[in-house]
């Protein structure tokens, strides 16, 4: 073995160590056993020495025979990212719905969410799903967070930033589309907050048989902004950009 080769396992080695280090210091809330849902943690990177964990536990729907629908509770904490010290919380009842469209899990997002001079949100994304040949089913929603004091208080809930859908007869034809947001901070403020600009993409796809081969087109996308204001409480979204 060269130096070379040594120096580079070397490196390796101590990159792991690292990666492990730092992924140890962000620890899940536990779940119960037996007790059915996701837990996740982030380390916030605005606020050094904090971190965001994130817990939701299923309440299966006692008219489901089978026991597949249901609630999901959340459980959202900042803590001290060296003792787990809880620095500010919320809790929702029922916050995530599970039937058709399955609830599939989450993530926290700590893209840069400045919303006024000082105050920096934080994001959590819920991913749907129905699983279907001939009508699959997707989504993603996102809100934010504020930490006030020893408080998390919701001020945008439930924009979609991901859907696909489409109509197909099982083996090929058919038609979808897909949908995807993206949010950033505008330069206007309304009650002191940032206003935001949410630009959507549409794109809509047709599946087709030519001979025994499968193929599909993909049309150009459709681009539409959107700016939602902060009334003083939260942000105001159109029915267009929630729900199913």
């Amino acid at each position: 073995m060269t130096f070379k080769t040594q120096w580079l396992n070397c490196v390796a080695a101590s990159a792991l160590l690292v990666a492990t280090h730092a992924y140890a210091e962000c620890e899940k809330p536990p779940l119960s056993d037996g007790i059915m849902g996701y837990s996740v943690c982030k380390d916030w990177p605005a606020h050094a020495g904090q971190t965001i964990t994130a817990k939701v536990v299923f309440t299966a729907d006692p008219s489901d025979p089978r026991g597949d629908s249901g609630m999901y509770d959340l459980d959202l904490a900042v803590v001290d990212s060296a003792n787990a010290k809880v620095l500010a919380s919320y809790r929702k009842d029922d916050a995530f719905n599970s039937d058709a469209v399955a609830f599939e899990g989450f993530s926290v997002d700590t893209a840069r969410y400045k919303l006024t001079a000082a105050q920096r949100a934080f994001g959590v994304r819920a991913s749907f799903g129905h699983n279907s040949s001939a009508n699959p089913y997707s989504k993603a929603d996102l809100t934010l967070y504020l930490k006030e004091g020893a408080t998390l208080r919701p001020v945008l809930q439930g924009l979609v930033v991901y859907k696909a859908n489409g109509e197909y007869d099982g083996n090929c034809t058919g038609q979808g589309e897909q949908t995807t947001r993206t949010l950033d901070i505008g330069k206007t403020s309304s009650h002191g907050f940032a206003d935001l600009i949410i630009r959507s993409s549409t794109v809509a796809t047709r599946n087709f048989k030519v001979g025994n081969e499968c193929m599909d087109k993909t049309g150009k996308p459709t681009i539409s902004l959107t700016t939602v204001h902060y009334d003083g409480q939260q942000y105001v979204l159109p029915e267009a950009l929630t729900g199913y």
